[in-house]
C-alpha cells in the first residue's frame, strides 16, 4: 500500500519528518524517500530501497543532510519517490499513495502530446511522475489535481511540497485517508494518525474525499471542499491500520474488538480458548473472547527481532517461509485443547494452512478459524494490499473455478452470505486448510463494527461493489 507524512513548521522539522514517516513503515516494504525545502538550499531529496532494511536504519545516518522547516517522507510499495518537478507552477516535490490501473493509457496520451517520462523503475513508468505530469497540465495546483481525479482509474492521494507550503489532496472517493495534525507553530499531514502523539501533534482534521488543503506553519487553508460521496477502504480497519490509528474518527483497535465481540456472541462453537494470529488478528480475538466468554491465550507468538514482514521477499515461496518462521506455536497451550484462531483475512491460504498443520502437530484437539472480514472474492483495483497479479491467487476464486469450470462464474452467489454457493465455498476452504471449522464475518457485522453507512465504505473485494474515481468525477461535474 504505502503511507506518507509531511510537516511544516516555524522551526527545523527534519526529526518530525523522519520519525513521522517511520511510523508508516508497516504500510510498505519496497521504497522510501524524504525531501525537505530550505529557502537558501532549495530542495534536498534522498530515496532508498527498503526491501531488505528498515526505513530508520536506511535514513538515520543521513539526517544531517536535510535542512529546512518543511518536508515530506514516504513509504512506498510501488515506485521510487518523492519526485521533484520544475514547471510553470514552480518547483515542487510530490509523493503519492496510489494505484493507477490505466497507467499505460494515460502515459500513451501524454506521450502523444510530446511529453516525456524520465523516472523509470524496472523499465516501468513511475506513477508518481505521471501524477506530476497531469498536475503540470493545470493552470494551478488545484486544477492539475482535479485532472488527476478526472483521468485515473484506481485511487491517488498525494502531498505536494511547494516553496510556499504543503498541499494535501485526498483521492476523489476517499479510499485512502489523510489526517491533519497541529502543534505550536507547526502542522502535519499523515496517512496514519498514530504518527502524531509522540511528536506532540494533535489530530485536528480529516480530509474528506477529493478535498484539497494547503498547510503553512500557522494555518490550514481549504483549497477545494470535499466531493459528495465517499468509499473509504474497509480493509484499513480489518488489516492495514496500526491499532492506535483513527480513520474518519473511528479507531482501528476499537473496530477490531467490536467486530470480534459481535462474532463471538453469535458463534455456537465449543472451544477452550481463543488466540489471535499476530498482529492484525489480535484485536479481533480479544473482542471474540469477550463476546464468547472464553479466555484469550497466546497459543502462537510472533518473533520479530530478526524477521522482516512476511511479504517482503520477491518470491512467494520465500514469503511463505518467512511468514512461518515468524510465528512460534506454544505447545503448552495447544496440546489437548480446542482453540479458535482469529485472523484478519484469507488471501491465498498458504500461511494459514501451514499454521493449522503446526497447531495439530503440537497436540491441538480442534482448530477453528474465525476471520474478521467476509471472503475475498474480488481482487482490489483501488489499493495494493497484496502482491497478487491475478484474482486466481485468491483461494476463493480457485475454488469457484474448480466448482464451476470458470473462475468468474456466479460471483454474486458465492460472495453472498448464506447462499448454497457461499456455504459450499467456505466448507471447501476449511477442508483445504485442514480446519475443524471456518467462519467469516458477515458483511453487515463488519460494516456495523466500522460504524459508517455501507454507502461510505468500499467493500469491493468482498462483493464487487465500487465506483471508479473518474466515473464519479464525471457524474459530479456533469461529464465535463
Amino acid at each position: 500500500m504505502g503511507g506518507f507524512f509531511g510537516s511544516i513548521s516555524k522551526k527545523p522539522c527534519v526529526d518530525d519528518i523522519f520519525y513521522g514517516t517511520d511510523y508508516h513503515s508497516h504500510l510498505g516494504t519496497k521504497r522510501a524517500g524524504m525531501v525537505t525545502y530550505d529557502a537558501d538550499k532549495g530542495f534536498n531529496r534522498v530515496i532508498h530501497s527498503i526491501e531488505r532494511n528498515y526505513f530508520r536504519s536506511k535514513f538515520e545516518d543521513e539526517l544531517d543532510r536535510f535542512i529546512g522547516n518543511q518536508g515530506l517522507g514516504v513509504i512506498s510499495d510501488t515506485d521510487p519517490q518523492p519526485i521533484i518537478v520544475n514547471s510553470h507552477l514552480g518547483r515542487y516535490a510530490v509523493v503519492t499513495v496510489a494505484k493507477i490501473n490505466n497507467l499505460r493509457d494515460i502515459a500513451t496520451e501524454l506521450l502523444d502530446q510530446r511529453m516525456h517520462f524520465s523516472e523509470l523503475s524496472a523499465n516501468n513508468i513511475n506513477q508518481t511522475e505521471l501524477v506530476a505530469l497531469l498536475i503540470n497540465m493545470g493552470e494551478s495546483f488545484v486544477e492539475g489535481i482535479n485532472l488527476v481525479y478526472k483521468k485515473i482509474k484506481g485511487s491517488c492521494s498525494m502531498l505536494i511540497l511547494t516553496e510556499d507550503g504543503i498541499i494535501a489532496a485526498r483521492d476523489y472517493l476517499g479510499r485512502t485517508p489523510i489526517a491533519i495534525g497541529k502543534k505550536e507553530c507547526a502542522y502535519a499531514a499523515a496517512s496514519e494518525t498514530s504518527a502524531f502523539p509522540n511528536l506532540d501533534y494533535e489530530k485536528v482534521y480529516d480530509l474528506g474525499p477529493g478535498e484539497i488543503v494547503k498547510l503553512k506553519a500557522d494555518s490550514m487553508e481549504v483549497l477545494q471542499k470535499p466531493a459528495p460521496r465517499e468509499q473509504i477502504c474497509s480493509f484499513l480497519w480489518v488489516y492495514y491500520g496500526f491499532p492506535a490509528s483513527d480513520f474518519d474518527g473511528i479507531n482501528v483497535e476499537d473496530m477490531r474488538e467490536t467486530s470480534g465481540r459481535i462474532m463471538g456472541a453469535a458463534d455456537g462453537v465449543q472451544a477452550d480458548c481463543v488466540c489471535g494470529i499476530p498482529d492484525s488478528g489480535v484485536g479481533h480475538a480479544l473482542g471474540y473472547a469477550e463476546g464468547k466468554g472464553v479466555p484469550y491465550r497466546r497459543a502462537v507468538l510472533k518473533y520479530t527481532p530478526t524477521w522482516p514482514r512476511s511479504f517482503t521477499p520477491s518470491q512467494q515461496s520465500r514469503r511463505d517461509l518467512v511468514a512461518r518462521m515468524k510465528l512460534i506455536p506454544n505447545r503448552a497451550i495447544l496440546d489437548g485443547n480446542s482453540i479458535v484462531f482469529c485472523d484478519d483475512s484469507i488471501v491465498r491460504g498458504t500461511q494459514l494452512r501451514d499454521n493449522v498443520r503446526t497447531f495439530f502437530d503440537c497436540g491441538a484437539r480442534e482448530v477453528h478459524a474465525r476471520i474478521s472480514c467476509p471472503p475475498l472474492v474480488y481482487g482490489c483495483p483501488f489499493v495494493g494490499y497484496t502482491s497478487s497479479k491475478s484474482d486466481l491467487e485468491l483461494i476463493s476464486r480457485r475454488i469457484i473455478r474448480d466448482f464451476e469450470g470458470d473462475a468468474d462464474a456466479k460471483l454474486d452467489s458465492y460472495s453472498t452470505y448464506g447462499t448454497p454457493e457461499y456455504k459450499k465455498m467456505v466448507e471447501e476452504i476449511a477442508r483445504q486448510l485442514g480446519l475443524t471449522s471456518l467462519e467469516f464475518s458477515k458483511m453487515d457485522d463488519m460494516v456495523r463494527a466500522i460504524g459508517l453507512p455501507k454507502c461510505r465504505v468500499c467493500t469491493h473485494c468482498f462483493d464487487g461493489s465500487s465506483y471508479q474515481p473518474d466515473e464519479a468525477y464525471a457524474e459530479d461535474h456533469g461529464n465535463n
